[in-house]
């Protein structure tokens, strides 16, 4: 019912059984009622009589009304109005003062009619109440009424039952449905779109403790619009009597902030990628490890973008060629680099490749599709022909089916123009389809993935050529010395790009005699690499030349400076089997380890040196004698320096480490290695430790 049309109709007394408890509205109004007989004496007086005139009912009853109550310039008015009103039977209505006993004159307003028992007597009904109190009332309903018609704020009034009994246009236009098929129902009858549930137990809530609901916010799609999801702010208040408090429904009001909503939404989603964006600029790319770049992209996205995401690499790209894409007629090779499923555990177990896998883009998938082109690829609504072009096979489709992907993106991995391979997302828990800011978010997020990416395939490739130079260039099979028991180990750093500059060597020279020899260039790389090489190459050639070990590292000082600003720390030993006499000489490097049986290890003290290629600093060299059984250590610094503790300390660990019960030479490299050198070091360990032993029997003796 619109306001406009008429009040509430008030209840049925066969519903609400046969006493209906009263309104308070005439309590408000104070109507006051006086019966006089036919002669104009007051017969009956109400206590509103009393309020409103001034007099009891002792001083009332009995007098002529019009003398107490008129003035004597109204006086002969009234008296005929009340004849006329006795004659003809007709009621009449008006307004004029009225003397209150204690207070003066003021205006009231009546309605008088005539009454007649059934013995035929004529009695005239009056009613009357104050003309102030009227007046204010007529204002404020017709104010309220004006205001419930016209407000462009949807106003509701509801029964005690919290079922609708006024609807204005306003909420009319919100809900879509006319005030007819509001009326008379609950929410959840008139309104199912909402969640009724809810709204209904607010309500209750206010009505049982008179406490309103402000601002409610609430969400759904109206009949009248369908297609787009509307926002509410609805509060409610509890109605009551004003004159008893007794509570007689429910007040609601219910304000269209739709326009507010998405503003709002679209503000927040913004600001979500943009703090998206800051943290995968943060995580992605933190090490130039190829691999752990493309799980921090695939981490970075899940859950909050995507419950699915996955990145796959063509295949040249991680054997360091050139990528190429797919051909144009069919597939191609690629390997699963990251998955993360933050939905479904199993899932990437059960619909991925593993990781290093190479697999096959069939020319129809979408994703190959994606990577030949170089262009994006969106389905923001999956349906079950795309599964089959989305999954590789099959039973991968039907994972993807009963994990419920309704939407799906591939993006093609593209760095310094040219085509890495793909990023693919997908959704299953989240309702929301992607769309096209989704889209440019994730080429966003995968154009910076992508070069971080190229970046470590290069910085990899450069340290796979360096390792690869590195090896290369060190003895493969050290000649077994006279005298002496030799082990050795070559460990690269494990932080990528970081190999090049350790080397060992073991020289057989004339007399029996051996040269034991490592060095560290500093820096690393391909031009470490080469470095070294040089180097270990002059210095066998040096050593073939009989040169004492000063003077092997004299000249070594010397190419090294001609080698483009090359330093490298160096120790150089000689080792005589027939006499034990051992002569070490050092450039700038770590002393190396003397292990004599039933003795602590100890550090030689040596003249230390300066680096190779420093120039124009001499070099001496220290003679030890050595009997069988001792153990001469050389290492370079990547065993024993770290960042976070002191070269002291840890050459004491090194120390204590060698002062064990004697075991193989292998058995104490492999010792070394483990308790030193830790994950993620990032300088690579050239090792290389002899045994004494004596000389066989020469023939004939």
């Amino acid at each position: 019912m619109r306001a406009a049309d008429a009040l509430p109709p008030g209840p049925d007394p066969e519903d609400s059984g046969p006493l209906l408890e009263p309104g308070g509205l005439l309590d408000v109004l104070g109507v006051a009622a006086v019966v006089l007989d036919a002669d104009g004496r007051i017969a009956l007086w109400s206590p509103q009589a009393e309020t409103l005139f001034g007099y009891t009912a002792a001083e009332a009853l009995g007098r002529p009304a019009a003398r107490i109550l008129v003035d004597e310039e109204h006086l002969d008015l009234v008296l005929s109005l009340f004849t006329e009103v006795m004659a003809s039977g007709e009621p009449w209505a008006g307004v004029f003062p009225v003397r209150h006993k204690d207070t003066g004159t003021r205006l009231a307003e009546f309605r008088n009619m005539r009454l007649e028992d059934k013995r035929g007597n004529v009695y005239a009904l009056g009613l009357a109440s104050e003309r102030a109190t009227l007046q204010r009332m007529e204002r404020d309903l017709a104010l309220s009424l004006r205001l419930f018609s016209q407000s462009p704020i949807g106003l509701a009034v509801m029964n005690t039952d919290l079922r609708y009994v006024m609807v204005n246009p306003a909420l009319e236009r919100i809900n879509g449905i006319p005030a007819a098929e509001h009326l008379g129902h609950t929410v959840s009858e008139a309104l199912p779109f909402l969640n009724g549930e809810a709204v209904e137990s607010a309500m209750h809530e206010v009505l049982a403790t008179g406490t309103p609901s402000l601002d409610t916010f609430t969400v759904g799609r109206t009949p009248a619009d369908p297609e787009t999801e509307h926002a509410w702010s609805v509060s409610l208040h509890r109605l009551e009597d004003p004159g008893q408090k007794r509570v007689i429904g429910l007040a609601v009001s219910v304000v269209d902030i739709t326009e507010q909503h998405r503003a709002a939404t679209a503000a927040a989603r913004a600001q979500r990628r943009l703090a998206m964006i800051a943290d995968a600029t943060e995580r992605i790319g933190t090490t130039l490890d190829l691999d752990r770049t493309a799980r921090e992209l695939a981490d970075c996205l899940v859950p909050e973008f995507a419950d699915i995401a996955a990145v796959d690499l063509l295949d040249s790209v991680l054997k360091f060629g050139s990528p190429a894409r797919p051909p144009a007629s069919g597939g191609g090779l690629v390997r699963a680099v990251a998955v993360a499923s933050a939905a479904h555990p199993t899932f990437a177990e059960r619909a991925s490749e593993p990781a290093g896998r190479t697999s096959r883009y069939e020319s129809n998938r979408l994703v190959a599709q994606c990577v030949r082109s170089g262009r994006p690829t969106l389905i923001a609504h999956v349906r079950q022909q795309d599964l089959a072009r989305i999954g590789r096979d099959r039973d991968v489709s039907a994972l993807l089916e009963e994990a419920g992907v309704h939407s799906y993106m591939a993006i093609p991995l593209r760095a310094r123009g040219t085509v890495l391979g793909a990023l693919t997302l997908a959704r299953t828990r989240n309702p929301l389809p992607f769309d096209h800011d989704d889209l440019l978010l994730a080429g966003e997020l995968a154009a910076r993935a992508a070069v971080a990416i190229d970046n470590a395939r290069g910085y990899q490739q450069q340290s796979h050529a360096a390792l690869s130079l590195q090896r290369h260039l060190l003895p493969h099979r050290p000649v077994k010395p006279p005298g002496l028991d030799i082990a050795y180990r070559y460990q690269p750093a494990t932080t990528a790009g970081e190999v090049g500059g350790d080397w060992f060597d073991v020289i057989r020279l004339a007399g029996e005699r051996s040269a034991l020899v490592v060095g560290d260039v500093m820096g690393s790389g391909i031009n470490a690499a080469a470095s070294m090489g040089q180097l270990r190459t002059a210095t066998r050639t040096l050593a073939g030349l009989g040169l004492a070990p000063a003077d092997v590292l004299t000249h070594l000082d010397r190419i090294a400076g001609e080698l483009d600003e090359t330093l490298a720390t160096c120790v150089y030993a000689e080792y005589d089997p027939h006499t034990g006499r051992c002569r070490i000489a050092t450039a700038g490097h770590l002393p190396p380890v003397l292990c004599r049986p039933d003795e602590r290890p100890q550090l030689l003290s040596l003249p230390t040196g300066a680096p190779l290629g420093v120039g124009g600093v001499p070099f001496e060299a220290a003679e030890f004698a050595l009997t069988d059984g001792d153990e001469l250590l050389l290492y370079t610094d990547g065993l024993v320096e770290v960042r976070e503790e002191d070269i002291g300390t840890r050459l004491a660990t090194l120390l204590d480490l060698l002062d064990q019960p004697r075991r193989s030479l292998e058995e104490t490299c492999d010792l070394l290695l483990t308790q030193l050198r830790r994950h993620g070091d990032p300088d690579d360990v050239a090792v290389l430790i002899a045994r004494t032993h004596p000389l066989p029997p020469a023939d004939g003796s």
